[in-house]
C-alpha cells in the first residue's frame, strides 16, 4: 500500500491545471519541467488548447481518460473548493497549489485555505501548498515545479542531501544557487509554501525513512508541531539543519505576511534544538554549505584529547584558522615528534616545522603536489590529530590531480578532511572539481571549515552547543 506522500512523490498520472502554451508563463514552466523528467502520463488541463508540447490537452479534469492520482494546481485561488470535489470523483490523491492567493493573502484567502483544507480531507485527498514552487527530484527527475531554468536538467545529480525549504521564490533560487554553486547531490528538495496541510513535520517522518535521503536541510518560517519535531530528530541518526527565520521581531512579523506563519519564541526554539541535535544555522549559504559538508563527512567521532590539524600555504593564514577553533571551542591538534620530523625533510635547512604547518617554504621547494601528498599522509597517520583543515594557494604550476591521493588517504584512516584555497577563480574551481570527486568537500572561507567542524561534533555526539 502507498504512502500517502508517495502520491505526489511516485503518482501514477499527473494532470496540470493551467498548462500553457505561452513561453514566460509558469503554466508553460510546470508542463515543460513535468515532461521533461516524469516517466508516466503527463495530462495537461486547459480548455483554451487541444494540445500542448506534442500532448493532448483536456478541458477539464473529468475529460481525462486514464487513472491519474496527482494534480499541480496553477489557477487562480477561487476555483479550490470546486476543483478539490472534482478531483476526489476522478480519484485523485494528491494536490500540489502553486498558486498564490491564499492565508497569505489577508483573512478572505485564509478562510478559503482553511475551507479547503476541511474539504480535501473529507474526500481523502492530502494538499501541498499553496503558495509554493512544488517540488524536485534528484533521482527520479520528478520536477513538479514551475522553475524557469532548465540547469537542472544537466545541473541535477542524484544524492542525499534534501532540502525542505518554507517559500516558493527562495527555494527556487536556492536549488539553482546550490546546483551552480556546489556540487551537491539531490535526493529532494520541497517548497511547501503556507504549508496548509503537507508540512515539515509530514515531509520529515518521510524522509528518515527514505533510502535517498541521508542529510536534511530545512528553511523554516513556523514550526507547527515543536515536540514532534524534536521527537522525530531526537530518533534518527540522520543530520537534520534547519534555518529558523523569524528570530528578530520584524523578522516575525514579516513571515506572518510571508507565509500566514507563526514564528514563535526564539530562546525557546534554539535551546530546544540544541536538547535534540539540531543543528541550527542563520542564514542560507552557512545552510548549503553544513548540509553538503554531511553529505561528504558520515562519520565523525571527535576526540577531546586529539584535535585538528592545520595544513596551510600561510602562516597568516594558520593564525586566523588557530583563533576560529579556540572561538568554537575546537581543540588544535599537537602533532608527535615524528611527524614533525617526516614534515621536516620537505623544508628549506633555515625553518623548523611547526604547528599551524605553514607549507609555503616546503612548497617552493618541492612543489605542491608532494608537500600536500606528504604532510598529509603523515597526518592521517598521528594518533594524535582527529581531522585535517587543507588550505591551499591554487596556482596553474600545479596539478589538482593530487586531491585523488589525498582522498584516497582520507578513505583509509576514515579522518575527516575539509578544503579551502584563494587563487584565481578559474584555477581555484579546479582545485575544487578534484577535491570534491575525491571526497573532500571545499568551501569559500576558513570559517566555513571551522564551524562546520563544530556541526559535525555536534550532530555525531547528540550533545554540546553550537
Amino acid at each position: 500500500m502507498k504512502h500517502e506522500l508517495d502520491y505526489f512523490f511516485h503518482p501514477d498520472g499527473v494532470a496540470i491545471l493551467g498548462a500553457s502554451e505561452i513561453v514566460g508563463s509558469d503554466g508553460f514552466y510546470i508542463l515543460r519541467n513535468v515532461c521533461a523528467g516524469y516517466t508516466g502520463k503527463v495530462y495537461p488541463v486547459n480548455p483554451k488548447y487541444q494540445e500542448l508540447l506534442g500532448i493532448p490537452c483536456y478541458p477539464d479534469i473529468e475529460s481525462i481518460p486514464d487513472k491519474v492520482e496527482c494534480l499541480i494546481y496553477f489557477i487562480p485561488a477561487r476555483f479550490i473548493l470546486d476543483i478539490i470535489r472534482r478531483s476526489a470523483a476522478k480519484g485523485i490523491k494528491a494536490i500540489i497549489i502553486e498558486s498564490a492567493g491564499f492565508a497569505e493573502a489577508g483573512k478572505e484567502g485564509a478562510k478559503l485555505q482553511k475551507d479547503a483544507v476541511e474539504l480535501a480531507h473529507s474526500l481523502g485527498i492530502r494538499l501541498w501548498g499553496p503558495n509554493c514552487m512544488g517540488y524536485l527530484d534528484g533521482h527520479t527527475r520528478n520536477v513538479f515545479s514551475f522553475v524557469h531554468s532548465e540547469k537542472w536538467k544537466t545541473m541535477m545529480h542524484p544524492g542525499d542531501v534534501t532540502l525542505i525549504v518554507q517559500s516558493g521564490m527562495l527555494s527556487a533560487g536556492f536549488l539553482m544557487s546550490v546546483l551552480e554553486r556546489d556540487t551537491i547531490g539531490i535526493s529532494k528538495v520541497c517548497s511547501i509554501g503556507n504549508k496548509c496541510d503537507v508540512n515539515e513535520i509530514d515531509l520529515l517522518e518521510y524522509f528518515v525513512q527514505d533510502d535517498t535521503t541521508g542529510v536534511i536541510g530545512c528553511y523554516l518560517e513556523s514550526i507547527v508541531d515543536g515536540k514532534k519535531l524534536l521527537k522525530i530528530a531526537q530518533s534518527t541518526s540522520k543530520p537534520i539543519v534547519i534555518l529558523k527565520s523569524g528570530r528578530s521581531e520584524q523578522g516575525k512579523k514579516a513571515a506572518l505576511s510571508h507565509t500566514a506563519s507563526l514564528a514563535g519564541n526564539t530562546m525557546v526554539v534554539s535551546g530546544a534544538f540544541k536538547q535534540a541535535g539540531i543543528v541550527q544555522v542563520v542564514d542560507l549559504y552557512e545552510l548549503i554549505d553544513i548540509v553538503k559538508a554531511f553529505s561528504y563527512i558520515k562519520n565523525y567521532r571527535p576526540d577531546k584529547n586529539k584535535g585538528i590539524a592545520v595544513m596551510t600555504f600561510s602562516g597568516g593564514a594558520g593564525i586566523v584558522t588557530t583563533d576560529l577553533l579556540a572561538d568554537y571551542a575546537i581543540p588544535i591538534a599537537q602533532p608527535q615528534e615524528a611527524t614533525l620530523q617526516k614534515v621536516q625533510q620537505l623544508f628549506p635547512s633555515w625553518m623548523s616545522a611547526s604547528h599551524p604547518l605553514d607549507l609555503w617554504p616546503a612548497i617552493e621547494q618541492n612543489g605542491s603536489e608532494k608537500v600536500y601528498t606528504t604532510v598529509a599522509g603523515a597526518l592521517m597517520e598521528d594518533e594524535r590529530v582527529d581531522a585535517i583543515i587543507i588550505e591551499c594557494f591554487a596556482t596553474q604550476h600545479s596539478d589538482p590531480s593530487f586531491w585523488g591521493e589525498i582522498g584516497n588517504m582520507v578513505k583509509q584512516s576514515q579522518k575527516p578532511v575539509l578544503a579551502w584555497a584563494v587563487g584565481e577563480k578559474i584555477i581555484v574551481e579546479q582545485y575544487k572539481k578534484h577535491a570534491e570527486a575525491s571526497g573532500i568537500p571545499f568551501f569559500g572561507e576558513i570559517g566555513r571549515c571551522v564551524q562546520i567542524f563544530k556541526a559535525l561534533g555536534f550532530h555525531f555526539n547528540k550533545r554540546g552547543s553550537i
